[in-house]
């Protein structure tokens, strides 16, 4: 799916590469915001949410890998191994996660990655199937999508089961929009059809 209305320009000169030297670790800065962020709504504030004990966080520190393991795996995602979801977040461009202040646990989750300025893929959706239903998957999912687009970027895609396209139709996700689809990579071994 791709946030619909989001269209690639190309970038304004206040936008500069500082490390040309180590492709990797380019960093894109902005002058100016972009206008698609400042206006990007949010449904809930912050205040709201942590006046009912939750706090939003934006880097992985003090993320315990385990309890997020736990949410992936309570919401139907195969168990990961912790050393490896490492990696990945090291990998991460973009990340919220909601802590329950009375357990300090995750009990929402989402990422984001990507190239730094062009396009990124959102990653991990997850909400605590008992936290479910109060708009934390929404609230994650919005302030990952504004921080995406402060960056400048505009092409934003992610992977959906069928059953939850409903829930982020609603935030701004088509899918197959203007007849484009995605493929992916597959390693099982196709029969000849003769």
């Amino acid at each position: 799916m791709l946030l619909r209305g989001i269209t690639s320009t190309p970038l304004p000169p206040s936008l500069r590469f500082h490390s040309p030297i180590h492709p990797r670790n380019v960093t894109v800065s902005s002058q100016t915001q972009s206008p698609i962020a400042a206006n990007y709504p949010l449904s809930i504030s912050d205040e709201s949410l942590d006046s009912r004990g939750f706090t939003f966080r934006r880097t992985a520190e003090g993320l315990n890998l385990d309890h997020l393991n736990k949410v992936f795996v309570a919401v139907g995602f195969p168990r990961r191994d912790t050393e490896k979801i490492k990696v990945a977040l090291e990998h991460t461009e973009s990340l919220i996660w909601v802590e329950y202040r009375k357990t300090k646990r995750p009990v929402a989750f989402a990422r984001a990655t990507g190239d730094g300025v062009f396009n990124a893929i959102i990653w991990d959706v997850v909400v605590d199937p008992s936290f479910q239903g109060i708009g934390l998957g929404k609230a994650v999912m919005e302030r990952l999508i504004k921080e995406v687009l402060e960056k400048g970027i505009c092409n934003i895609a992610l992977y959906s089961e069928p059953k939850v396209l409903g829930f982020y139709r609603p935030l701004g996700f088509v899918a197959d929009p203007d007849g484009i689809r995605g493929m992916v990579y597959s390693t099982k071994k196709h029969k000849n059809k003769s």
